[in-house]
């Protein structure tokens, strides 16, 4: 038996009491990965992006290991609900426009000093302070980086469009001006290499695409990490005391951390190893997360059609962004029709070995976005399901 087949039939027996659709989290799988990222963040902290994780108990067993340290959350009312569940150094890693947020955390000294909310223009710093509504609490302030990679001249980018902060001078210009103002203290610098951590490069049937960001990579890791090094300088002359310099990926953790520069590595999705991470030859991980839909119908031989599973991935659309068929091995998507919101028909030969009622598992293309989809998350020892968790959405939270 296989080892993807063993895997099937330990999921199978786990929740055979239980109907699809389900979602489970095998937690052998998510400790070698998380032991994986340890090892390659090379003695340097990781903080657990929680977006890509998305259930609170899965943020504790992460943190509850040596080498983790802190949370990256995605939005602001997200960190203030983290750290009231007890949380204490909570990274908001975008910028925020929710002002009744920002009042709550200028007004509670918990709060002020669990969360950090990142910052990359000077109208930001405006709406915070319009936002306070009579708090006081110092708000701590982190500067986001432009990562991307520049080239002829700045006519051709490559990298997330993310912070205009780009040039050290200009990192230290927004630094001075958080200086200056009452109520704000710069504790971090913020750099996320999305075009190095988030894009895979060794593309099956592709080998020239593959070298092609190979080379991409090689050429903007070096760029970047003089840079980063260049910028740390510049505005640590501003704030010395910086606490943290945060940067990196699944995909870059040890190039990363190689970084002087670098105090710790932000990831996340390196715990569940969703499909888009299967192309990668930096790391090989093992796929934690995973969701089954139930057959619902035979239309015919080498067809079956499951219930639902349309469960898309957020970025550019594509093939790339859907969730692929797992187990058993051997199915693929009707390409007339795709994974569909309600029903999806499935075809291979493996389809005359299923059912009525069998389950087809699933990997989805990104990590925490399936919780979006499921209350509650079975873990997985072997062949039992241990305990169920909720997810965010389980507890009554969509943040976005």
């Amino acid at each position: 038996m296989s080892d993807r087949a063993a895997d099937r039939a330990r999921y199978d027996r786990a929740t055979a009491d239980l109907d699809a659709p389900v979602a489970v989290v095998d937690l052998e799988a998510f400790d070698a990965n998380a032991a994986d990222l340890v090892r390659r963040a090379g003695g340097k902290p990781i903080r657990v992006a929680s977006k890509s994780v998305r259930c609170r108990a899965l943020l504790e067993r992460a943190l509850d290991r040596e080498g983790f340290a802190g949370i990256m959350s995605f939005t602001l009312a997200e960190s203030v609900w983290l750290a009231r569940s007890g949380f204490d150094d909570i990274l908001l890693a975008y910028p925020s426009a929710d002002r009744a947020g920002y009042a709550e955390l200028a007004s509670d000294p918990k709060l002020a000093t669990a969360v950090t909310v990142m910052v990359d223009d000077v109208a930001q710093l405006d709406l915070i302070d319009s936002s306070r509504a009579g708090g006081s609490e110092i708000v701590r302030v982190c500067l986001e980086m432009d990562t991307a990679l520049r080239m002829l001249g700045g006519r051709v980018r490559v990298g997330a469009l993310r912070s205009p902060l780009h040039r050290p001078a200009q990192l230290a210009a927004l630094a001075r001006e958080v200086a200056r103002r009452p109520g704000f203290r710069l504790v971090g610098i913020m750099a996320y290499e999305g075009h190095v951590a988030g894009v895979g490069d060794a593309i099956a049937g592709r080998p020239l695409r593959s070298r092609a960001v190979r080379l991409m990579q090689e050429r903007a890791r070096r760029e970047l990490a003089a840079r980063r090094a260049e910028v740390v300088r510049a505005v640590r002359e501003v704030a010395p005391g910086l606490e943290f310099v945060n940067g990196g990926g699944t995909g870059s953790v040890q190039s990363t951390a190689a970084e002087d520069a670098v105090t710790e590595i932000a990831a996340g999705s390196g715990l569940y190893v969703p499909r888009l991470f299967d192309n990668y030859t930096s790391f090989r991980g093992r796929p934690a997360a995973l969701f089954a839909q139930p057959v619902v119908r035979r239309p015919g031989v080498g067809v079956v059609t499951v219930l639902g599973g349309g469960y898309p991935a957020s970025g550019a659309a594509g093939a790339d962004r859907l969730p692929v068929p797992y187990l058993p091995e051997g199915l693929r998507y009707d390409p007339q029709e795709g994974p569909g919101e309600v029903q999806t028909p499935l075809i291979g030969a493996a389809a005359d070995d299923l059912l009525i009622g069998d389950k087809v598992w699933f990997r989805h293309a990104k990590a925490g976005e399936l919780c979006e989809r499921f209350d509650t998350l079975r873990l997985v020892e072997g062949d039992r399901v241990v305990a169920t968790v909720p997810t965010y959405r389980g507890e009554g939270k969509t943040f976005l």
